[in-house]
């Protein structure tokens, strides 16, 4: 994938995390892609990965994920994301979220997400479900 390829699919995948449609996120992985975060055991092919973008998207039904920067480096492909959005969900706390991270990925000849591994302050996720953004 060249540059401008690779932040197209950046752009893409994040918009998928916007649309409220788990399917949509897992059709950017491999059929038997991986998704991890925060060195968790990794969810293993798209029906377990729409699972987990599900989760996030019942949490905040109105996320935005927007791509700050996709990079190349000696340890693969970085897709550098911010994350808002409100707990609204049944029994949530109504409290807004915003939190950074990145995934490092490993793409197949394909085109699509062989493996992803993301990163985020968990803690600090969880903080903001409860208590809202610190201003």
């Amino acid at each position: 994938m060249t540059s401008d390829e690779l932040r197209k699919f950046a752009t893409r995948y994040a918009e998928a995390w916007c649309s409220q449609n788990p399917e949509r996120v897992a059709a950017f992985f491999a059929e038997n892609g991986s998704l991890s975060v925060n060195d968790e055991p990794p969810a293993i092919g798209r029906a377990a990965i729409a699972e987990i973008a599900r989760g996030f998207m019942h949490d905040l039904p109105d996320m935005i994920v927007t791509m700050d920067k996709v990079t190349r480096d000696s340890d693969g492909t970085k897709f550098h994301w911010t994350l808002t959005g409100t707990n609204t969900r049944p029994g949530g706390t109504g409290k807004r979220v915003r939190i950074s991270g990145y995934e490092l990925w490993k793409i197949d000849n394909a085109g699509f997400i062989a493996e992803s591994k993301g990163h985020f302050d968990v803690a600090e996720y969880e903080r903001q479900l409860k208590h809202g953004i610190e201003d």
